[in-house]
């Protein structure tokens, strides 16, 4: 089914379905008049002479700088080709795609004053597999993604590079293969292709979307392992979270009950301690309280997605442009500063439960570091050693990058978000969280194949499932297969999909 593009309504999983599986997308007629009407309008102020930031002056240090008639048009032309300043390696497709979607999104509204050709080119882009190439870094996230923005903008006039078909090729030669006319730069069109954050915000987007379905596996990894360990299941009655009132460790406990119902653990036959360590009773209040970091991460990234980014911003209706800040990722950034902080803080518990499995002090009556032959074999010893480095880069990857701004052009743009920075460093942390759960997953499967009692249904799906991928751990073998087995696992989401398939819905 067809997107439509109203400038209004995207949500993440939108700008999942359209960045990581091609769904097709159409711009709504009422959006199609509303651009039209804004660009009427700007021709209209252009031939009255009227002073315009970005349209006819420079743009930063140089916004005093009034432009002549003969130089308004290749100034577009020379500040895509000034602005493509980034750095590094290719851009995931679906960052670049998710961007796009954004940008066609934010001109849909009928504020930013580019032609109707602009947004219909990035639209047909992504219905034909166009995607720019796009370096990861060089966006200060203020005054829009810049450098990111202006390699897909290259693509307006032919130029820079783009995949098509799993091919790297200049950019004339993808859209000719793909039959898409190269629309050209005219007056405001190359500012009001780059003049926002879309590429920070689409990388949030997926960002939280997929920590959504990583939390609900952690949820399922700590049912494993307290089943593993004989928790009391007293601290994940829905009473104790109503009464206190936190969204997100309502949700978490009552995932964790459904994927334990039914097991010997959770109807009271097996003994318990009457309270236990806090990695074991306090999951729901701390993945709980990530899933409300997420919620609101979430709701900021979508009033993003769903507002006019740009600069200057036009309004029709009044026969008024307004020149201000609508580029600034600071309300991106600093809630997805938050959202990876959370990731870490759960990888952190989900290490310490794996201590618990391991230490035979803690493990209530498990072998020492999981194995049989304690002393001729090491077991899951070195496997806490792999997971405590990955939490080491994560801790050092979560300090906030929205503080660290650090002016640029001369002090006119003395305030920057490091938005950038900040969608590119939790991508990493969620990437350690994957290889950081894949261990607990293994450690918890590897316990309850010493358990002899019934386990809850979910707990029992989720071990089927990690004894597809990896083998009890009989005697010692080299673990870095199954550890690099298990983050892919997790990555993909499988056992996240069958235990949901026996459970319910996890949240």
């Amino acid at each position: 089914m067809t997107f439509i593009i109203k400038g209004s309504g995207l949500t993440i999983e939108d700008v999942v379905n359209v960045a990581r599986h091609n769904q097709k997308v159409e711009l709504h007629p009422d959006a199609v008049k509303r651009i039209h009407k804004c660009r009427e309008m700007l021709e209209r102020k252009i031939l009255a002479g009227e002073i315009m930031y970005g349209v006819n002056t420079g743009i930063g240090e140089f916004s005093e700088v009034v432009l002549t008639d003969d130089q308004v048009k290749d100034f577009q032309k020379y500040l895509i080709y000034n602005h493509a300043a980034g750095i590094g390696e290719a851009m995931p497709l679906e960052w670049v795609r998710g961007a796009m979607l954004g940008r066609i999104n934010v001109h849909a509204h009928g504020n930013s004053g580019s032609r109707l050709e602009i947004t219909q080119t990035l639209v047909d882009m992504l219905n034909k597999g166009v995607t720019p190439f796009v370096c990861q870094k060089g966006s200060v996230g203020a005054c829009g993604d810049l450098a990111p923005m202006s390699q897909i903008a290259l693509l307006m006039m032919g130029e820079g590079h783009a995949y098509y078909n799993g091919e790297l090729l200049i950019g004339k030669e993808a859209l000719d293969r793909a039959e898409i006319p190269v629309p050209g730069l005219k007056a405001r069109d190359g500012l009001a292709t780059i003049n926002g954050s879309n590429v920070l915000t689409a990388m949030s987007a997926i960002f939280v979307y997929d920590t959504n379905r990583w939390l609900k596996q952690a949820e399922i990894a700590a049912s494993m392992s307290l089943e593993a360990m004989k928790a009391n299941m007293k601290p994940y009655n829905p009473k104790l979270h109503e009464v206190r009132g936190f969204k997100g460790a309502i949700r978490s406990a009552a995932a964790i009950v459904k994927c334990v119902k039914g097991g010997d653990l959770y109807e009271g036959t097996i003994k318990c301690k009457v309270q236990d360590a806090y990695s074991m009773r306090s999951t729901p209040q701390v993945i709980g309280a990530a899933h409300d970091a997420l919620a609101y991460a979430r709701s900021q990234v979508e009033i993003e997605l769903n507002g006019v980014g740009d600069n200057p911003v036009f309004f029709p209706e009044e026969d008024m442009q307004l020149s201000g800040a609508n580029f600034q990722g600071s309300p991106v950034s600093v809630p997805m500063d938050m959202a990876g902080m959370v990731v870490t803080m759960v990888s952190v518990m989900s290490e310490r439960r794996m201590n618990r499995l391991n230490n035979p002090a803690l493990s209530v009556g498990l072998p020492a570091f999981l194995t049989k032959g304690a002393g001729m074999f090491s077991g899951m010893m070195l496997s806490q050693y792999t997971a405590d480095m990955q939490i080491v880069e994560q801790r050092i990857l979560s300090a906030p990058a929205c503080i660290q701004s650090i002016p640029a052009a001369a002090d006119q743009e003395d305030f920057v978000s490091m938005g950038m920075n900040t969608a590119l460093k939790n991508f990493q942390i969620l990437d350690n969280a994957y290889g950081i759960l894949g261990i607990e997953l293994m450690a918890a499967a590897q316990a309850l194949d010493f358990r002899e009692y019934n386990f809850g249904a979910g707990t029992r799906k989720a071990k089927e499932v990690v004894r597809r991928h990896v083998e009890f751990l009989e005697i010692d073998r080299p673990l870095y297969p199954d550890h690099n087995k298990m983050k892919e696992l997790v990555k993909s989401c499988e056992i996240l999909e069958e235990v949901e398939a026996i459970v319910g819905r996890l949240g």
